[in-house]
């Protein structure tokens, strides 16, 4: 009996060999070793930690355009390479159009109310009174404990550059000053690419790059600036990643794409830093799929790592993350929400996020998700 226990001790596995193997399991299937033991526990988190850190999970969310609109939610973790679907007892039921913004904020706006999520898997929605303007396409940003919405108006309104902000904590709206009356023709989200940090809001005609920002604080417009490093630019997009602006921009014309170049922006005075790469010509092909133009793309993004697609044909996405010392790593993946039905029939929405073990184990707390492992 003695001699058995001994062989048992000397085949346990701990250190740094558990540590390498739990770098290889999903983070999702990481959470129940955490209740092994204590040495399993601090295994899970030292592993996480030295070998195989999480990163940003790409979250997909698909409506359909008929009635009752049912949504279903897919998960991409690029710690392990896998999609997952993410299976709602309860989903939410949305009668208005679901929109994305800031990578983060999904939002739903309806003449009755305004709904929005911020949590990395959107578990709880916010209800809220709707703005005083009707809007049809506004443009929707977090900006600290605020929300903008802004443009977008109906016809009927008398400003169609009304701007509203939202604020979370006293849960009120409040009218402030309008949108410049340079951005009267392109005021909605079809025609403008929105980007947030913490202090500013900023948006840029995709066409001509002309850009303005707004502080909700001051409540003061600032620009135009004109984001333009090169002319043969036909079309671009912003993001925010901590203080500073991140352009993506399409070179050439939409039937002819010569690049897909990525710039770095300081967040302040908007002046161009560096550029930081310039995509593959082959995964420029992946993202014009089965058409033969590239007439626009959309970014999600969050921290070091981008998301990259077109809305015309969203079944590739081609991701970038961008290193520390100024390395960028390219990729592509197949996008496992999209199928030939949600092309033509369902909307498909992008959202991006941190997730961690404390997110999973919210997640599976919550008593209404299971993960379901799709095939690649």
């Amino acid at each position: 009996m003695a001699e058995e226990q001994k062989t048992e001790e000397e085949v346990a596995i701990h250190g740094d060999v558990l540590e390498t193997i739990l770098s290889y399991v999903p983070l999702t299937h990481l959470l129940p070793a955490c209740f092994v033991s204590k040495t399993w526990n601090a295994a899970v988190f030292s592993s996480l930690s030295r070998f195989n850190k999480p990163k940003p999970w790409l979250l997909v969310h698909t409506q359909s355009i008929r009635r009752p609109h049912a949504t279903a939610f897919f998960a991409y973790d690029p710690r392990s390479d896998i999609w997952l679907r993410i299976n709602q007892k309860q989903p939410p039921q949305h009668v208005s159009p679901l929109r994305s913004s800031n990578s983060t904020l999904l939002h739903v706006l309806h003449p009755s109310n305004f709904s929005f999520s911020i949590d990395p898997f959107h578990l709880t929605w916010h209800r809220v009174n709707p703005p005083a303007v009707w809007r049809l396409d506004p443009i929707v940003a977090m900006v600290g404990p605020r929300i903008v919405v802004a443009g977008g108006a109906c016809d009927f309104e008398d400003d169609p550059l009304a701007v509203e902000i939202y604020d979370i904590s006293t849960r009120t709206w409040e009218r402030t000053e309008s949108m410049p009356a340079t951005l009267k023709d392109s005021a909605s989200s079809t025609w403008l690419s929105i980007a947030a940090n913490t202090r500013t809001v900023f948006m840029m005609e995709q066409a001509s790059g002309v850009t303005h920002s707004f502080n909700p604080d001051s409540k003061t417009w600032y620009g135009p600036f004109d984001l333009r490093p090169d002319r043969s630019i036909y079309f671009s997009v912003i993001t925010c990643v901590g203080g500073n602006l991140i352009m993506l921009g399409l070179l050439g014309d939409a039937e002819d794409v010569n690049y897909v170049k990525v710039w770095e922006l300081n967040g302040e005075s908007l002046e161009f830093g560096k550029e930081i790469g310039v995509m593959p010509t082959e995964l420029v092909e992946k993202l014009k799929g089965e058409g033969t133009s590239l007439k626009s793309v959309r970014v999600s993004c969050m921290g070091s790592y981008f998301y990259i697609y077109n809305p015309g044909e969203p079944g590739e996405l081609v991701a970038l993350e961008v290193g520390e010392e100024g390395w960028c790593r390219w990729g592509s993946l197949k996008n496992a929400a999209v199928s030939d039905r949600s092309r033509v029939a369902e909307r498909v929405v992008l959202t991006c996020s941190d997730v961690g073990l404390g997110e999973i184990a919210k997640l599976v707390g919550s008593g209404n998700e299971i993960f379901t492992l799709l095939k690649r």
